[in-house]
């Protein structure tokens, strides 16, 4: 397998922590987003139509990219996908809420300060500042489930953490304190205890 992939990238990260864990032999290709490698029409027409990574290219030599929907693939007939139903959609649920409330706060204020280190204009300040509260919101839902649970969903690992991991844990690097969220906090010490972990700057 191929993981089309930019190493800083908490989406990109996620899948390469999946695959350390589950053994799976890869090679990492990467490309520099803050020079625009994946909007090249080469890019656009063979690795992804909507010019973001990290895309899985398969064996067979299929293409699929989307962080979570990689995840669930790579996931499918192992322990990280929970066998019941419900939990299965559950698992889905964290994922969903994950790209649609924490991802696009936590990682677009980390992107701004630490990734692109985007010019803080009286604008982006105030849009930031907006991303901050909106992301310590979702911080609020993962503490209130968190309390009680040593994981997301029915009480082991599963890609419902891989997936929130990724960028919580990096969250500093956008502006957030997590001293205020020790469930949270506990939650990044067991997943960082697991089993074949790697860190994000590993390739």
């Amino acid at each position: 397998m191929r993981l089309h992939d930019h190493l800083p990238s908490g989406n990109g990260y996620k899948v390469r922590l999946l695959m350390a864990q589950l053994g799976i032999p890869f090679e990492r290709i990467e490309y520099d987003i803050t020079e625009g490698e994946t909007r090249t029409p080469e890019f656009l027409e063979n690795v992804n139509a909507n010019g973001r990574i990290p895309v899985l290219e398969t064996e067979t030599g299929e293409f699929l990219p989307e962080s979570n929907a990689i995840l669930f693939y790579l996931a499918e007939g192992t322990p990280f996908l929970p066998d019941d139903r419900f939990d299965r959609a559950q698992a889905l649920r964290w994922m969903f809420f994950e790209q649609y409330n924490h991802e696009p706060n936590i990682a677009v204020a980390r992107a701004w300060l630490h990734v692109f280190h985007t010019e803080m204009t009286e604008e982006r300040l105030g849009a930031l500042e907006v991303k901050q509260k909106l992301g310590y919101d979702a911080l609020g839902v993962m503490e209130e489930h968190l309390e009680g649970r040593l994981f997301f969903v029915g009480g082991r690992y599963s890609v419902a953490d891989v997936a929130l991991y990724a960028y919580t844990h990096v969250a500093d690097e956008g502006g957030f304190d997590l001293e205020g969220f020790p469930a949270v906090s506990a939650w990044l010490e067991r997943v960082s205890s697991q089993p074949g972990y790697i860190p994000i700057t590993q390739g």
